[in-house]
């Protein structure tokens, strides 16, 4: 079994891979959710429906980011391993 090597941060910003813009979308709907929650009043029912979805997204959203994390740079992408971008 192969064990992963240490996690890259630079590795979530990769704005060619499609996990990015998943984990962007992600991050919108949460904020929009977030305001729905503070502004708007909303029974039980509707906030507990608010505050599952909210949840939900985090989950996913983390799950998304680890993913992205471990699997190695797309490979249009010009950085090398997560590094920086080249020169030009």
């Amino acid at each position: 079994m192969r064990t992963p090597g240490p996690v890259k941060w630079s590795r979530l910003f990769q704005p060619r891979h499609p996990l990015f813009w998943m984990i962007m979308a992600l991050n919108g709907l949460s904020a929009m959710l977030s305001w729905i929650v503070q502004s708007k009043p909303l029974n039980t029912l509707g906030l507990g429906l608010v505050l599952l979805f909210l949840l939900g997204n985090a989950l996913v959203s983390m799950w998304l980011g680890w993913r992205l994390l471990r699997e190695e740079p797309h490979p249009l992408d010009g950085r090398p391993d997560g590094g920086l971008p080249p020169r030009t």
